[in-house]
């Protein structure tokens, strides 16, 4: 199977073309750009170096978050109308399963977080590539007591690994490593090959966002509609 693949979840936007035994091209940004700016002329360049048109793929695989808000919502609809109109089947996958697989080979706990802001996270944690804990949105601190138990080395990857390194060192003391912050990002290639080892696919319909809680525009809504009925 091959799979156009796309990253807008994080801080870094990315693409990437490949198959079961391939990895064609690859490419990220982490730039001025927005990602809505940097995505389409990304994926037309790693169709472009993979030798690839639309009509040669058979999916394409879009990591559907949890992220940023804004950024997820791109991916996603970037992959909907690239779906739709190549007539191809979308295949979601979840960031911070991404972000364990692009840590590489650990012998200890992943711990991929994202920084949620207000001193949270969107946390889970994997050992040996299998789930430990659920992707949650969590205080550091609820964070760190739910996976002390899991092990005595943890790997921490993800944007909000470099954002809350003191704390969790604080924390964890020397149980706590790091990726080093070139290495923390998500690899559109590490959520390409969990799209084509796990593959749950869906139409460009029914392709939906994964948030762990609601965006900002639709908490202010609600606080404003409550405002309007006080």
């Amino acid at each position: 199977m091959t799979l156009l693949v796309l990253d807008t979840s994080g801080p870094v936007c990315g693409t990437a073309v490949m198959d079961e035994t391939r990895v064609y091209s690859e490419f990220t940004a982490q730039n001025r750009n927005t990602h809505s700016a940097s995505l389409m002329p990304m994926t037309e360049a790693a169709l472009q170096a993979a030798g690839k048109r639309m009509t040669d793929l058979d999916a394409i695989a879009v990591v559907t978050g949890p992220g940023s808000f804004t950024g997820v919502r791109i991916g996603v609809a970037t992959a909907k109308g690239l779906a739709q109109g190549a007539g191809l089947v979308c295949i979601p996958v979840d960031a911070l399963e991404a972000l364990s697989v692009s840590a590489g080979r650990f012998d200890g706990i992943v711990c991929p977080i994202q920084d949620a802001r207000a001193g949270q996270v969107y946390g889970a944690a994997f050992r040996d590539g299998k789930r430990l804990t659920e992707d949650a949105p969590m205080i550091l601190e609820d964070y760190i007591a739910q996976i002390r138990g899991l092990g005595d080395r943890f790997l921490f990857t993800g944007d909000g690994a470099p954002v809350h390194r003191e704390k969790i060192t604080v924390l964890l003391g020397d149980k706590a490593l790091f990726a080093e912050e070139p290495f923390c990002f998500l690899r559109p290639a590490a959520a390409g090959r969990i799209a084509l080892e796990k593959g749950e696919r869906t139409d460009a319909l029914h392709l939906r966002e994964f948030y762990l809680r609601p965006p900002n525009a639709q908490k202010n809504k609600k606080l404003l509609e409550a405002m309007s009925h006080g």
